[in-house]
């Protein structure tokens, strides 16, 4: 069996992109390596992530937007939980979204940032993060059209002013008898076109292999853990799967201390149609895909379905 791809994307995409394509098709992963996102800048946004979940507890509140659906501010440990699933997952979270001029035509979909003011340079470092995630999501996307067939730049104007949300995202340490081993978040698939995750060198995230298997994803210091999101499944007919995985508590004494990622949920546009590409349909079958429909609209059907919306 091949294992998920490793890729540095500092080399030609036309030498990596069938290398990405393949691992997509089969795990739904990959690992990116040589991302452009800066150390420093990385290191930076860590440190103030963590500074801004050490705050009391009614201070983060205070950012908490209710019925906001979480696509801004705080939304506290215990709310969101994964689709089917019986219990919250154990997390809290701090969502960044894009910034948006005044008066621009897709003001509806995107609420303006909410900043804590209690932690200095939070709101330049987030921007400069976001910035990064885009120009490194951008490439991956880039990979994957040329490995699907497409002009290296389709891609391009179906994420342009995307409603891509950055995710800091905080797994309390646990303190029971039985943390080891525990479910911190449950299998669930994501929504978006694609995710970047970073933070993912503790061990604990895992995937669900076409066999029914967890495989845990191995992932070296500094790299990106991208994942396809049922956005770009539907899209693609299922060519490039959106894969359940979940993260476990690891083994040991970090079972019981804090976890700490960022995940980018990178996202088409809100008024892009999510039709079936021509060549992800089964001439034999040519009926069976799913209905188009805009990325809007499907991103609140199943923000309903996870509990934020």
């Amino acid at each position: 069996m091949s294992d998920i791809a490793s890729v540095s994307i500092a080399r030609p995409l036309s030498e990596v992109a069938d290398e990405i394509g393949r691992s997509f098709e089969e795990y739904g992963f990959a690992v990116i390596r040589d991302h452009g996102i800066p150390a420093e800048l990385i290191a930076q946004a860590e440190g103030l992530s963590k500074a801004f979940f050490a705050l009391p507890d009614a201070a983060k509140r205070a950012y908490h937007i209710p019925g906001g659906g979480g696509a801004r501010g705080y939304t506290p440990f215990g709310t969101e939980k994964a689709k089917d699933a019986a219990i919250h997952d154990l997390k809290e979270f701090w969502h960044v979204g894009r910034s948006l001029p005044e008066g621009h035509a897709l003001a509806e979909y995107m609420a303006p940032n909410l900043w804590p003011a209690e932690i200095e340079d939070f709101e330049e470092t987030f921007e400069a993060l976001y910035a990064a995630f885009e120009k490194a999501g951008a490439r991956v996307l880039e990979a994957v059209a040329l490995h699907l067939g497409l002009p290296r730049e389709w891609f391009a104007r179906t994420v342009e002013d995307g409603n891509s949300i950055m995710r800091l995202l905080h797994y309390p340490p646990l303190d029971s008898a039985d943390a080891e081993g525990a479910i911190r978040a449950a299998a669930h698939g994501d929504i978006n076109t694609i995710t970047l995750l970073l933070g993912a060198e503790e061990a604990g995230l895992e995937l669900l292999t076409a066999s029914g298997e967890w495989k845990a994803v191995e992932v070296p210091e500094g790299a990106l853990v991208v994942n396809i999101g049922d956005m770009l499944d539907r899209l693609t007919n299922g060519k490039l799967p959106s894969t359940q995985h979940r993260v476990v508590n690891p083994r040991g004494a970090a079972a019981y201390r804090s976890r700490y990622s960022m995940p980018f949920f990178l996202h088409f546009r809100p008024d892009f149609t999510i039709e079936t590409l021509e060549s992800c349909i089964d001439p034999g079958s040519p009926e069976s895909h799913p209905a188009p429909i805009s990325s809007h609209d499907f991103l609140m059907q199943r923000l309903r379905e996870i509990n934020l919306a």
